[in-house]
């Protein structure tokens, strides 16, 4: 019988009991702390962590964005696409396409702006504590800062984004789906 079942003691049984605890303090004492042990609550169990997403869903947003290129730009299909074998005019004229669908998908989906305000091809001075992230050093890198330079590119920096949240219903595994066409 587990401590935790209600015992029916008769009267007489309980008597007994009771002298008992009066006279034999060791055995008073294991009564209190089993009646201890009972009041406490049962221990909560540890939370479990909740379960590790699968990689195609922590990049969903990222696939969802490559799905937009694709879809008004057909970026994957250009750039999937072995240009090798085309002239020079029809590579441009599908760039052209490429562009305009792509251009649009990063307008709405990102505010960019340049990484430094300098025009592409001035001279710079970049003082200790420059934003390395921001900032990347060409050419002849050595020393401390001061560095001295010249603008090569101006960098991009997302000032916002606007991705949109995909559904779990969907799987952003599939950048473009087949069109098959019925006859």
């Amino acid at each position: 019988m587990d401590e935790q079942s209600p015992v029916n003691l008769p009267f007489g049984g309980r008597l007994k009991l009771a002298l008992r605890v009066l006279s034999d303090a060791a055995f008073a004492q294991r009564l209190v702390a089993a009646e201890a042990r009972s009041q406490r609550p049962a221990p909560t169990p540890e939370p479990r962590p909740a379960p590790a997403l699968p990689p195609e869903r922590i990049h969903a947003s990222g696939l969802s964005f490559l799905a937009a290129l694709q879809r008004e730009g057909r970026l994957v299909d250009f750039l999937q696409q072995d240009v090798v074998g085309f002239s020079d005019e029809d590579v441009a004229a599908a760039a052209r396409v490429v562009h305009a669908g792509c251009r649009r998908v990063l307008q709405q989906s990102l505010d960019l702006e340049p990484a430094v305000r300098d025009a592409e091809g001035s001279n710079v001075t970049l003082a200790s504590g420059f934003d390395a992230q921001r900032i990347r050093l060409t050419g002849n890198v050595a020393g401390q800062p001061p560095f001295h330079g010249t603008v090569r590119h101006h960098g991009w920096y997302a000032r916002s984004v606007r991705l949109p949240e995909v559904s779990p219903a969907l799987d952003p595994r599939v950048i473009a789906a087949a069109d098959i066409e019925l006859s």
